[in-house]
């Protein structure tokens, strides 16, 4: 694991110009919204527009806003590459040979997958390949902190989406098999689940009848749990009570992403981030759906490649998208929950 300093790569949209001649950047514009129900008029403005900001990766996962540095942290996951984005300097690698320390080939997706800001500010990372949960501290250059790589013996499959509660401590995060060299058929497998480490540092394995669990968000008051699951079968949001302790409660279908068209090969359920109103904004068939907290489809952010997650950023008013080979972004009138907060 090595840190790199700061330097323009791949495609980036935004050019540097002197500051006296300064402009507001420009940005290549794609997709469309889909409006399904007037109530997106009160979170996205009829004109906004849906903006490449850097481009030429192989798969994108995991974006995460770090409020006190004002930029964005997301992965490739394909080539073990976590990159960093700001609106100042542009794109730059952050971290090499992330998610997996081992000899390669490791299977299609070795690197590291969600991200997310615990209480204080560092880093905690899902790693495919390494098949743990890390933290990795920001405000210093010291190297990660593997908090688990196993739950009652048994190594996880392939750490995929971290979540911070903002109240009781705990730390979830799905494993699903879909990190391994063999995928469902690896003869590495366990049961995939959605865990919570606690404040202690116990593990618990909290949903194990899921077979793709995979993005997290919790809601604004924290009582809620919603949980994507990836699978072409059952492809749905589940929502879970959260007690006061950090379990989790009984299960409820929140929405069903079986009743969206199929726009592109292999969409299903994947990252997913809510605002201050209860709306879940996530990834899936045909983009970005935005869900009202009962449940309906309000509209439909789409890039025109896979989404597969997305956060909130700068001042908690713009999305930014993980779409395929793009990084996109896009101006909200809805202000969104921060990782972290």
């Amino acid at each position: 694991m090595r840190f790199l300093l700061p330097s323009l790569l791949l495609l980036s949209f935004s050019a540097a110009i002197p500051a006296a001649t300064a402009q507001p950047a420009r940005f290549t514009t794609t997709g469309r919204v889909l409006r399904h129900a007037p109530a997106l008029d009160q979170l996205l403005a009829p004109d906004a527009q849906i903006e490449i900001v850097a481009a030429g990766f192989s798969h994108l996962e995991g974006p995460v806003w770090v409020p006190d540095s004002s930029m964005l942290l997301f992965n490739d996951t394909k080539t073990r590459t976590l990159y960093r984005w700001t609106a100042a300097r542009g794109l730059s690698k952050f971290l090499e040979n992330s998610g997996y320390t081992g000899r390669l080939p490791y299977g299609d997706e070795p690197g590291s997958n969600g991200l997310a800001l615990d209480d204080h500010g560092n880093l905690l990372v899902c790693e495919h390949g390494d098949r743990r949960l890390a933290r990795l501290p920001l405000a210093e250059k010291s190297g990660k902190i593997s908090l688990t790589d196993h739950y009652k013996g048994q190594r996880y499959n392939s750490p995929n989406d971290v979540l911070a509660h903002p109240t009781n401590g705990s730390l979830y995060f799905t494993d699903p098999p879909y990190g391994l060299p063999g995928k469902e058929n690896d003869p590495r497998r366990q049961t995939a689940g959605v865990y919570r480490l606690d404040a202690k540092g116990t593990v618990t394995r909290e949903i194990s009848d899921l077979t793709r669990p995979n993005g997290l968000a919790h809601s604004p008051d924290g009582r809620t749990l919603y949980v994507s699951v990836s699978d072409s079968l059952r492809p749905v949001l589940l929502a879970y009570p959260i007690g006061v302790k950090g379990q989790l409660g009984k299960s409820r279908v929140f929405f069903d992403m079986a009743t969206l068209p199929k726009v592109r090969f292999k969409e299903v359920p994947d990252g997913l981030k809510t605002d201050r109103a209860g709306n879940v904004w996530a990834s899936g068939p045909g983009g970005i759906s935005i869900i009202s907290p009962t449940g309906q489809l309000l509209g439909t952010i789409d890039t025109g490649e896979v989404a597969a997650n997305c956060a909130w950023g700068d001042d908690g008013r713009t999305l930014y998208i993980a779409s395929g080979p793009w990084l996109c972004r896009i101006r909200t009138k809805a202000e969104g929950i921060l990782s972290g907060r």
